[in-house]
């Protein structure tokens, strides 16, 4: 296949030396590709497959922009599909992802989206009661539990109650075991996905799965009877949702679609509040001018206000670019021959457009370690030069509602508290499962802020 089709240079290393860094040290890994063999390099997968990382915005555009006949991504997370099963939005292709797509946009856009701002508000002060001033909290814990509390309620349309707080204990301890730094690695190896029991590791994945289906389902089957038709949670407007042929989602298109919002939408979403505040407290520049723009609004403003604050979505742009949440937008599997970048791509190949490295190109983003959320109130950037959440028709269908929720909780939070890193080092990003974050022990210090006095000034 080398000699036949016109492919990028990249690294001749053994395979398993290449997993190796790639699970441990993925981002030395994917800057070292960049800075040996430039902007497109391949590196070879089992029996022979060309896999391509494409980093500049011409290609990006042209990956995201192809002929959806041409180019395949659902298959390539079928890995997943112990979590997700296998009609989750992530695994499927064609007609069938175009049909989930369409009905699963509405109850996350607009004004349904918007309705669920009070709740987010609420939920992050419940948990913000638990925090004690000067005492340290591991930050990512904090997030993790207002970001799945959201998720319940207004995914699931949970109450507080028994229910609620079993489902949460249920994913919490699953989340954190599959994300943990041994199953991180262990999910790349077939060998280590073997149910040898319930003792055994993957055996007792498994059977936590079995538990959280049990009570999606009875959810699923009680509120298809409930007489109860004003619902505003996300389960009962996809329930309601109909395709161009008239027809609802089953009871299983429900439960994966539900398993891939919790999981995409409260890892992600945890790990990119824990990195903004480590960079609102490392420059207290940036804290002072979200202080002081959050003052202008007074003391209780509409959620809505609040998140079209053009230096809080600054802030929030700069976070995912400097760090995003996941190094690679889906990866496509090329169906027909295909022309990327001057570069003939066989059928079969794997192309993978690299976020993170689209993110740190110095002719886009002068200085890119810097996080400088200026950038985005100077420039407007293309979706081919920021693209944290994909691209094409695999963008991430949850982003307007992450972006929501990520304001609120920033704002919320940053009206009454200063959030300090114990340690003052600099901090890399880790690997947790198949997304990069903060590391999981990072402390931080709860003060009072100066929010109050930046309203009397205003005010006075």
């Amino acid at each position: 296949m080398q000699g036949i089709y016109n492919l990028p240079d990249g690294p001749k290393m053994p395979l398993f030396v290449r997993l190796m860094q790639f699970i441990f040290q993925p981002l030395e890994y994917v800057e070292g590709l960049t800075k040996n063999y430039g902007d497109s390099i391949t590196v070879w997968g089992n029996k022979g497959t060309p896999i391509i990382y494409f980093t500049q915005p011409q290609a990006l555009q042209q990956i995201f922009t192809a002929d959806g006949s041409c180019l395949d991504a659902g298959r390539t997370n079928r890995g997943l599909s112990f979590l997700f099963g296998t009609n989750s939005l992530l695994l499927l292709d064609g007609e069938r992802h175009q049909r989930q797509r369409q009905l699963l946009t509405p109850p996350l856009h607009g004004d349904r989206m918007r309705a669920y701002g009070e709740t987010i508000r609420t939920i992050t002060r419940q948990v913000m009661e638990s925090w004690e001033i000067d005492k340290p909290l591991v930050i990512r814990e904090s997030m993790q539990e207002i970001s799945l509390r959201v998720i319940l309620q207004v995914v699931f349309g949970l109450e507080e109650g028994q229910r609620l707080e079993e489902l949460r204990q249920l994913l919490s301890s699953l989340l954190d075991f599959i994300s943990s730094p041994f199953m991180s690695a262990a999910t790349f190896f077939d060998f280590f996905m073997k149910d040898f029991g319930a003792w055994s590791p993957w055996g007792w994945v498994l059977r936590q799965i079995q538990k959280i289906d049990k009570l999606i389902y009875a959810l699923i089957q009680e509120r298809r009877t409930e007489l109860n038709q004003n619902r505003q949670d996300v389960l009962s407007l996809m329930m309601s949702a109909r395709d161009e042929n008239g027809e609802a989602m089953s009871d299983a298109e429900l439960r994966d679609e539900l398993i891939t919002l919790l999981v995409a939408g409260h890892e992600t979403t945890a790990s990119a509040l824990t990195w903004a505040f480590y960079w609102i407290d490392r420059l207290p520049e940036v804290r002072q001018k979200l202080l002081t723009e959050l003052a202008t609004l007074g003391e209780n403003p509409d959620p809505t206000t609040v998140t079209k604050l053009p230096y809080l979505s600054a802030v929030c742009q700069e976070t995912l670019r400097i760090h995003p949440i996941v190094m690679s937008a889906t990866p496509r599997v090329v169906r027909s021959p295909i022309n990327i970048m001057g570069y003939d791509l066989p059928e079969g190949a794997v192309i993978v457009p690299s976020i993170y490295l689209a993110h740190h190109r110095e002719e886009v983003y002068p200085q890119p370690k810097q996080f400088k959320p200026e950038r985005f109130l100077e420039k407007q950037f293309s979706p081919y030069e920021y693209l944290p959440f994909g691209g094409g028709n695999r963008r991430c269908i949850g982003l307007a509602f992450a972006l929501y929720e990520m304001k609120l909780v920033l704002a919320t939070v940053l009206m009454r508290f200063q959030l300090s890193p114990t340690n003052k080092r600099s901090q890399r990003p880790v690997r947790r499962g198949m997304t990069m974050a903060a590391p999981a022990g990072m402390r931080m210090v709860v003060k009072p802020n100066s929010y109050k006095r930046e309203l009397t000034v205003l005010k006075s």
